[in-house]
């Protein structure tokens, strides 16, 4: 790219925690220093975060940016002398694309802009903003199928997160976890995401007792806050734990706490509440820990069923629990799983794989790029 610059403008970026927080934020980290500026909401802590990082960043005043015309007019000064534009979720800061004046412009989608290709009226904005952009991503098989009425062919092309393999692996950790939970050496179910009910932690407690039947001592490990939780709490065991919240930096221990990995996702609202992808399941992947993901939207495309997992009905309690039950009452095929997720995120899911892919959808036509084969 030379001496090229590229200005991100996104309202999912850290420190506010999440998963496209977490991708659009390892994209940027990724790019070479000094050829990134990022205009995003201000969030606490975002001084601290900001100081940490090698390119520049601007902070809306507010903890959300819309489309409106003070932030085109922010985002229009900055984007002088830039390349290209990346905007971080395509809906709905990409109908500012227009004002901005760069030449090749790239919107990244997720979960809720396939939601949107649902519904008419969301639709409609969402065809006016691919009109304006030189590419779209997608997740996966699913989020481009529900983009590809809306979106021109030719403007699609893949880009989903990856996962740091150094950070996520086996033995990160997760015997300190058990020691300082009182686990021991007992079987542990292990779920990472945020406590709302399309993630499925309610399915979980539900199908636990028939897991506890057939594997009497198992643990439910639940990590991750949010608005379910003193819910959940109130229909828990004592072999349920929350651990809520914890720091990015021990998310790796607390995967490799777990025998098993399961997050049976389901879809809400007539579609509009789906999973995109689940980065989740990747990272368990690579921590070397067997799969148990639900068919909610594109989250089979982070699991080879019978292979790194399987994939179940969000709202099936028998199926989740012979899932779980399958893997707990059988280590040896857990663990040979959980292998083959290794293997599998570090041939096709690594972000230096991720980074290169970035860098050729960042130069325009013309020069080299094209949108990916199907």
């Amino acid at each position: 790219m030379g001496g090229s610059r590229t200005l991100i403008v996104t309202n999912d970026f850290p420190p506010r925690p999440g998963g496209i927080q977490a991708f659009v934020h390892a994209l940027a980290v990724r790019r070479p220093p000094g050829s990134v500026i990022v205009y995003a909401p201000r969030w606490k802590g975002s001084a601290e975060f900001d100081a940490r990082q090698p390119y520049e960043t601007v902070r809306h005043p507010a903890t959300l940016m819309l489309p409106t015309r003070a932030v085109a007019r922010r985002a229009r000064e900055l984007a002088e002398g830039c390349d290209a534009v990346v905007f971080g979720a395509a809906a709905p800061l990409g109908l500012l694309a227009p004002q901005l004046g760069v030449r090749h412009v790239v919107m990244l989608t997720h979960g809720h802009e396939a939601s949107w290709a649902r519904l008419p009226m969301a639709r409609d904005v969402l065809r006016r903003i691919g009109s304006h952009a030189d590419v779209v991503t997608y997740l996966g098989d699913y989020t481009r199928g529900r983009l590809a009425g809306v979106i021109p062919h030719g403007k699609l092309t893949r880009l989903a997160p990856g996962v740091d393999t150094e950070t996520f692996r086996p033995g990160a950790g997760g015997a300190e976890i058990r020691k300082a939970l009182g686990i021991g050496t007992r079987p542990v179910v292990v779920c990472v995401s945020r406590l709302v009910p399309r993630k499925g932690q309610d399915m979980l407690l539900r199908a636990w007792p028939r897991v506890l039947a057939a594997v009497p001592g198992a643990v439910l490990l639940l990590v991750g806050g949010g608005p379910s939780r003193r819910a959940l709490e109130r229909n828990a065991p004592d072999s349920v734990i929350f651990a809520g919240s914890v720091p990015w930096s021990l998310l790796p221990a607390y995967y490799d706490a777990g025998d098993v990995f399961a997050m049976p996702c389901r879809t809400r609202l007539a579609g509009i509440d789906v999973e995109g992808l689940g980065i989740v399941y990747l990272e368990a992947a690579a921590t070397g820990l067997p799969v148990v993901a639900g068919s909610s939207g594109g989250a089979p495309d982070a699991v080879r069923p019978g292979e790194t997992g399987s994939v179940v009905d969000g709202r099936d309690v028998p199926a989740i629990a012979g899932a779980l039950i399958a893997l707990l009452a059988d280590p040896d095929r857990a663990r040979a799983m959980g292998r083959r997720g290794r293997d599998w995120i570090e041939r096709e899911w690594t972000w230096d794989q991720v980074a290169s892919r970035f860098d050729q959808i960042l130069t325009p036509a013309g020069t080299g790029w094209a949108a990916e084969p199907r």
